[in-house]
């Protein structure tokens, strides 16, 4: 008996018994405030939550912060006015090198972790959220759910194909334990609350 065979013997021999899974497993999480949470946890991990009434103030207030910026790219259905770049010739990721800011819709935020989830239809090109130098997500403040649990209730991840949650803009404090944000996507992420 080789060594392989005698540790998954044993390993047989020990295994407890089986077990069925709960029928629901899900974590009850309740906040006052899923808005005010929502922006202090997005806060918290660099990010920036604006509360707005309607596009109109979206426009006015991605014209505030990103006024200088050249390269914009829109897949927001209502601010396509704020574009100065079209997606819809783009087959080749890499035509997206230069686009300075990104405005992306958003299906949902989760209060706990400030995470949005956008899938691959919102994006316009699966690698548009990563590769701008700043990200602009758009949502409606009354699809903010308290948890991941709930989270993953509403969305269909096998029925949209590529989807992500993104959580603040990209960081990490690998190296030298030093944060450094911006290090493999956007630098900074603003989300605009339409509430």
């Amino acid at each position: 008996m080789s060594s392989r065979d005698k540790i998954l013997g044993a390993i047989r021999q020990n295994k407890p018994a089986a077990m069925p899974l709960p029928d629901q497993f899900t974590f009850r999480t309740e906040y006052p405030d899923l808005v005010a949470q929502f922006g202090q946890v997005l806060q918290s991990i660099g990010g920036r939550a604006e509360v707005v009434p309607d596009l109109e103030a979206v426009k006015i207030k991605v014209q505030e912060h990103f006024g200088d910026l050249s390269t914009i790219a829109v897949t927001v259905p209502g601010l396509e006015s704020l574009a100065t770049f079209s997606l819809a010739p783009v087959t080749d990721p890499h035509d997206l090198e230069h686009i300075e800011l990104a405005i992306i819709p958003g299906q949902l935020g989760v209060a706990e972790n400030a995470a949005i989830w956008i899938s691959e239809k919102e994006m316009g090109h699966r690698v548009l959220p990563f590769i701008t130098q700043h990200l602009a997500l758009v949502i409606r403040a009354e699809t903010l759910v308290a948890n991941m649990h709930e989270a993953y209730q509403r969305i269909a991840p096998a029925a949209t194909g590529f989807g992500t949650f993104l959580a603040g803009p990209s960081k990490t404090a690998d190296i030298e334990q030093s944060l450094v944000v911006g290090a493999h996507g956007a630098r900074s992420l603003i989300v605009y609350l339409i509430g």
